[in-house]
């Protein structure tokens, strides 16, 4: 892929129209930038997507940027990932500037509210089907740990609501064991001999 200022131009692109064209946050934004930069453009796989969610999910910061900066480093660079900062940061400064300046009419108008519940139902929509989506590739994997880890987590913080940093901590330590185990070690180096 040839990294001059048409693919910079065209990163800033597509990160601004994500940012500017969604609502509703990282769980919005993130399962779009994998439909564009992997489903449609093909420029990253999508195993590498899965693990820059999974990193920006457990990273300080908003999710979305989070996952720009990853995407922008991983397609070119320092460059790339100031480009994807600055397409994805831009549409919600200019929006909530533009907004500032008519907030008392925005927050007494009967039409902007509703217009705002609506579109609550919406992001609703595109949270269960990243839900579906990732669910469903752990299932396919056919791994225990990993199903039995994502049915723990799902209970650890909807019914017992334990904070959701413990959960973390405790999937990177079942993460830990299952690497570090031995009969793992041994059937990835069987896979590795054969291919």
């Amino acid at each position: 892929m040839k990294k001059d200022i048409t693919f910079y131009l065209k990163l800033f692109y597509y990160t601004f129209k994500l940012s500017a064209f969604t609502f509703g946050g990282g769980y919005v934004i993130v399962p779009l930038m994998k439909k564009q930069f992997v489903d449609k453009l093909g420029w990253i796989d999508e195993k590498e997507m899965l693990d820059y969610i999974a990193i920006a999910q457990s990273s300080p910061g908003a999710m979305a940027v989070n996952v720009s900066v990853l995407v922008g480093y991983r397609l070119a660079g320092l460059g790339g990932a100031f480009v994807t900062i600055l397409g994805t940061v831009m549409p919600p400064l200019i929006i909530l500037t533009a907004i500032s300046f008519f907030y008392t009419a925005f927050t007494s108008n009967v039409i902007v509210a509703n217009v705002l519940r609506g579109m609550q139902a919406g992001v609703c929509a595109v949270i269960m089907d990243v839900v579906y989506d990732m669910g469903s590739k752990i299932v396919k994997q056919k791994s225990v740990l990993l199903i039995f880890d994502m049915l723990f987590a799902f209970f650890a913080v909807f019914v017992l609501n334990i904070n959701v940093i413990y959960v973390i901590l405790a999937a990177a330590a079942l993460g830990l064991v299952s690497i570090i185990n031995p009969k793992r070690q041994k059937e990835d180096k069987e896979k590795n001999d054969i291919s």
